[in-house]
């Protein structure tokens, strides 16, 4: 009988120990466990309120193709949207909106919008043509100067100390003009001139606003702003030699040459 008693004791004891064992090794796999890296670590990401609807939006550019210095408009709408950017340097803009622009180069505006059911992205580009200087042609040289040598391009005459155009001095400029138009490939000089009387630096300053009105005439009647050059050379070109009034009369003239 007692041997049985100590027989249960010893199998209780080594039971216990057993159990011990266990609870020991199950702490330790728990406490040995790595916990995940932080590149692991799972970010929680905003997704789209299924309770709000996908925001919309659309950009344009009117006119899409310009010339360099011209410019277009753009304009977009969105809708369910919170917030609106334009890149390419517009920044955050209203819902629907318009804006001028005038862009040195080719570009695409890209307009993002973002609300509570999501986001989207619309484009447009604008197209930038850079005007090539017209090719000089050789035979339109010698057909402009000839125009000139024969008197069909004619010069414009000033009264003394003036540098406001005539009617008679109008009407000349509109035949010439016309003539330039013809060549438009070619770049023309107008030449401010004066009388011998006054002085150099006086003569220089008229001639220089014979030859400015004269060019900005032609302009405001359709010459082509980047065919025309004035310059002024006072009294140092007369075209008559004289000293009488004939002869002065003369030298105060805008004349027409070729720039080559």
């Amino acid at each position: 009988m007692k041997k049985n008693c100590r027989v249960r004791k010893l199998s209780v004891g080594i039971s216990f120990c057993l159990l011990l064992f266990v609870s020991a090794c199950s702490k330790r796999s728990v406490e040995m466990t790595p916990s995940s890296s932080p590149s692991q670590q799972t970010r929680s990401v905003s997704l789209p309120d299924p309770d709000h609807p996908s925001p919309t939006v659309e950009i344009t550019a009117s006119p899409s193709t310009i010339n360099i210095g011209s410019q277009a408009t753009l304009r977009w709408k969105s809708t369910d949207s919170s917030s609106l950017m334009i890149d390419s340097g517009v920044g955050n803009v209203s819902e629907v909106g318009s804006l001028v622009i005038s862009p040195r180069e080719s570009t695409t505006y890209t307009v993002t919008a973002k609300g509570p059911g999501g986001e989207a992205v619309s484009s447009t580009r604008v197209t930038v043509i850079v005007n090539p200087k017209p090719i000089m042609v050789q035979t339109d040289i010698d057909n402009l100067q000839q125009a000139i040598d024969s008197g069909k391009v004619q010069p414009v005459f000033f009264d003394y100390d003036k540098a406001t155009l005539t009617h008679e001095a109008k009407g000349i400029l509109q035949e010439n003009a016309r003539i330039f138009l013809q060549f438009s490939n070619v770049e023309i000089v107008i030449e401010g001139h004066c009388d011998e009387r006054g002085t150099e630096e006086y003569n220089l300053a008229l001639g220089d606003r014979r030859a400015e009105i004269a060019r900005n005439y032609l302009i405001e009647i359709g010459g082509d702003v980047n065919q025309l050059e004035s310059l002024s050379f006072g009294e140092e070109r007369p075209f008559s030699s004289g000293h009488d009034e004939r002869s002065w009369r003369l030298n105060r003239r805008v004349h027409f040459t070729i720039q080559r």
